[in-house]
């Protein structure tokens, strides 16, 4: 208890005596809470600067848990200039990531993410800033089927992820053979998913980027697993908000707000045309990109709709859901995708050989990277809530 004293009192100090008292929702101090943040900071409006004193926090080659989809340098990325970038919001700062107070917090707890391969990277990246506080004895990490798990077993705490990349049950819930042409959802109840959930006292959802295949999603009525019966389509924004609200009713059934926290992680977006940004190259994407975008006003090709969605169904949640905007800051980072440095699902073929641009991935992310910033957001969420509430 001393210790996590001393820790509590370097790190939120300063931090509580600029902001206020700490962090409280309609129904008292917030779970986690040591401090608040400070009036009208807004962290989604800002801008990246460089900071090669302080970034990165971790090399790429000693992260373990690193996935080799999201190893850039390993596969051969000539530069390392995307690790070096600071998320600055306008008139506010974040306080510094704390790996060993974030520790004593966690301290028997257990902390879970839920989502898709966006999710996991951020879990991953959470790992890697965690992971060089705790000695080699005293870790642990195991993967069975959908679910990971890391322990810190001087914290007696754990770190999950549990893949679910459509909150609800899917033709894509199988952790390792998940790419299917038709994506079909389970209109019922997700018990499946959500017996996993139970007893997290810190709960990351994300879900967006499977759900932007296509205008529509096929959806399966009934309680069988026979997927060629009773299958109707639904617009997918509108899919999504169903599926959004059994998530917010199964919150308000199994979360206690009086000792647990719930977030959810907004859109992380692609750059996969770089005529959206000013370049009149043909076919040109995120390949060969090196430098954020500097437009403040830039907006990909994320949607607004789903986005809106999101903001609407979690507004109406009866306990606390943080809401971790990455949305608009990650808009700016063309520069920090993963590209065509990553193993490879399937060898690329000679003509894509020719054309690097042609398969390179515009969707996820290098570690060290972008990821860690919005673990950065999330840690400033949890133990630094705004005095409102928690979003």
């Amino acid at each position: 208890m001393t210790k996590l004293l001393a820790v509590l009192a370097l790190v939120a100090a300063a931090f509580i005596c600029a902001a206020g008292q700490v962090g409280e929702g309609a129904g008292g101090p917030l779970p986690f809470a040591v401090g608040a943040a400070p009036e009208g900071c807004d962290v989604g409006q800002g801008e990246w600067v460089r900071d090669e004193a302080a970034r990165p926090w971790y090399q790429e080659w000693e992260c373990p848990y690193i996935q080799p989809q999201l190893t850039c340098q390993a596969h051969g990325r000539p530069d390392k200039g995307y690790q070096n970038w600071r998320w600055q919001p306008r008139g506010c700062s974040l306080p510094s990531f704390n790996a060993t107070m974030m520790l004593e917090m966690l301290r028997g707890k257990r902390m879970l993410f839920v989502g898709d391969s966006l999710n996991r990277g951020q879990y991953v990246s959470l790992l890697c800033l965690l992971h060089r506080a705790i000695p080699d004895s005293g870790k642990s990490f195991e993967t069975i089927d959908s679910l990971s798990i890391f322990r810190a077993k001087d914290y007696d705490a754990t770190i999950e992820f549990y893949w679910a990349p459509m909150l609800a049950e899917s033709n894509s819930d199988d952790a390792v053979v998940h790419r299917v042409d038709d994506r079909v959802i389970r209109g019922a109840p997700m018990d499946k998913h959500s017996r996993f959930w139970q007893g997290a006292h810190i709960l990351v959802f994300n879900s967006y980027l499977w759900w932007t295949a296509g205008d529509n999603i096929q959806i399966l009525r009934g309680a069988d697993n026979d997927m060629s019966k009773d299958i109707v389509e639904m617009k997918a924004a509108e899919a999504y908000r169903l599926v959004l609200h059994q998530v917010v009713r199964w919150l308000e059934r199994n979360a206690d707000p009086k000792n647990s926290r719930a977030f959810f992680v907004t859109a992380s977006p692609t750059h996969t045309d770089s005529k959206a940004w000013g370049d009149e190259v043909e076919g040109g994407n995120c390949y060969n990109q090196t430098e954020p975008i500097r437009d403040a006003s830039y907006w990909g090709s994320t949607s607004r709709e789903m986005l809106r969605v999101t903001e609407e169904v979690l507004a109406t949640s009866r306990v606390p859901v943080g809401v971790v905007n990455i949305t608009q800051l990650s808009e700016y980072r063309r520069d920090a995708h993963t590209q065509t440095y990553k193993k490879q699902w399937a060898e690329p073929t000679a003509e894509q050989r020719a054309d690097p641009s042609s398969y390179a991935d515009c969707t996820h992310w290098c570690l060290p990277g972008v990821p860690d910033t919005w673990n950065e957001l999330l840690y400033w969420k949890l133990f630094f809530p705004s005095n409102d509430q928690a979003l």
